[in-house]
């Protein structure tokens, strides 16, 4: 399946070569590009491109704001994916774009092989985030006490450590096969944990799961889920 690609950056040059990174690649089409954030939103309406890649710092509306727009839960279904592509990795970029719903968050210079796997990443229902920033991310995490309970329904424990899981990076497979259970099962415990934690994926799951504490003991203490093409996962 091609993978339908919007490009939102207020350069032209930064556009031209996003657009030539892609078009040598069989799975993806770009299908639009926009100037600044009113007219990313229009074109994502319009056009509904399964990904969207957006610049943060750009006029008449910013690139978190686009988020908003098209993750939030007022955004139309099937929501765009979108990945943050930014010059600036600063926490208030970082953190609002995973909470508000991003996909992905990298760094301009993190070169084109790390945007066409974002891209398919978020397609597959996964996220990539830039190496530095991940680290930095949960630095920030792991550096203080864990956060209260989340202020709607409490995790059950086996969602609670399934939370953790993901916090683990670990794909619904792999925490299957760890439970004793089936993918499927996991899927919805995944599912229930989204709402009671108020996130809408599994990158969202992660950073709050530091930060309730389901997953002090991180083995992969460098990264949050990465890109994976499992079809069951959420």
């Amino acid at each position: 399946m091609t993978i339908r690609l919007l490009i939102a950056d207020d350069q032209e040059m930064v556009r031209r070569a996003m657009r030539r990174i892609f078009e040598g690649q069989p799975d993806i089409t770009v299908v639009g590009e926009a100037a600044d954030g009113v007219a990313a939103v229009e074109q994502a309406e319009r056009l509904r491109p399964d990904v969207a890649l957006v610049d943060v710092r750009m006029p008449r509306m910013d690139g978190l704001e686009v988020v908003r727009r098209l993750c939030g839960p007022r955004a139309p279904e099937p929501r765009v994916k979108v990945v943050v592509v930014t010059t600036f990795d600063l926490d208030e970029y970082v953190y609002p774009a995973l909470r508000d719903g991003a996909c992905g968050f990298l760094l301009k210079r993190s070169g084109p092989a790390l945007l066409v796997e974002a891209v398919r990443a978020a397609m597959a229902g996964e996220s990539l985030i830039s190496p530095a920033v991940t680290v930095r991310l949960l630095k920030h995490l792991t550096s203080g006490e864990p956060g209260g309970e989340p202020a709607g329904e409490r995790l059950t424990a086996r969602e609670a450590q399934i939370a953790g899981q993901v916090a683990e990076g670990r794909t619904n497979a792999d925490i299957a096969a760890e439970l004793f259970i089936s993918a499927g099962t996991v899927k919805t415990h995944v599912a229930a944990v989204q709402r009671k934690l108020g996130v809408r994926n599994r990158v969202g799951i992660a950073v709050r799961a530091v930060e309730l504490g389901y997953a002090p003991g991180r083995s992969a203490a460098s990264r949050l889920p990465g890109p994976r093409t499992e079809g069951s996962d959420a």
